[in-house]
């Protein structure tokens, strides 16, 4: 029975419900949860230091104004990881892969630094809509274009993001089952492949 390659990128289900909530909400359970006791144990420790050394990288570029966000940052960047790490293992599903949530997660942190920069420097933002020196006759063309592109940069970087992820495990897959069907006829070059 020949499968389409692109079936492992549906999202699973299970008695007619989608898991594709369990895969979002699984990776909650390993971030730490406050607790009473003076010390912790080895696993929250870890966890604490693994977000200290991050939220350090992460604010070592940025101005003060900056340092508000780390706490969101962070936690998307380690919900993140968490998802795609559990992707990693056998028979689970990478949320990741799909372009719904990738433009769930695209649209509003780009609309929020669109607000963001309008607000609070609005001729800075409204700059980077004509480039310096145009000619005369250029100008309403080009602020059109701009506003265009500034408006697609969402749906073509989730779109890259999701055909990147895709192509990955595709790519995988194909070498599998290239080295699966090589096996009985030809082991060394099955080998290779797999290699």
């Amino acid at each position: 029975m020949a499968l389409n390659f692109f079936d492992q990128f549906m999202s699973p289900t299970y008695l007619g419900a989608p898991l594709i909530m369990i895969a979002l909400i699984f990776p909650w359970i390993f971030f730490p949860s406050p607790s009473s006791r003076w010390l912790n144990n080895r696993v929250i420790t870890l966890q604490n230091w693994f977000i200290g050394q991050f939220t350090r990288q992460l604010l070592q570029p940025l101005n003060t104004d900056g340092h508000k966000w780390a706490l969101m940052m962070t936690s998307l960047m380690i919900f993140l990881l968490v998802l795609n790490m559990l992707g990693l293992l056998p028979y689970t599903f990478t949320p990741t892969t799909q372009l719904s949530l990738n433009m769930g997660l695209a649209v509003p942190f780009w609309l929020s630094t669109v607000i963001i920069g309008m607000r609070n420097q609005p001729t800075v933002s409204l700059g980077h809509l004509l480039p310096e020196g145009t000619p005369l006759p250029l100008i309403p063309v080009l602020i059109i274009i701009e506003t265009i592109s500034l408006f697609i940069r969402p749906l073509a970087l989730g779109v890259r993001l999701t055909a990147n992820l895709t192509a990955g495990h595709l790519l995988i897959q194909l070498i599998a089952t290239a080295a699966f069907v090589l096996m009985p006829m030809m082991t060394t070059v099955a080998l290779l492949t797999s290699t």
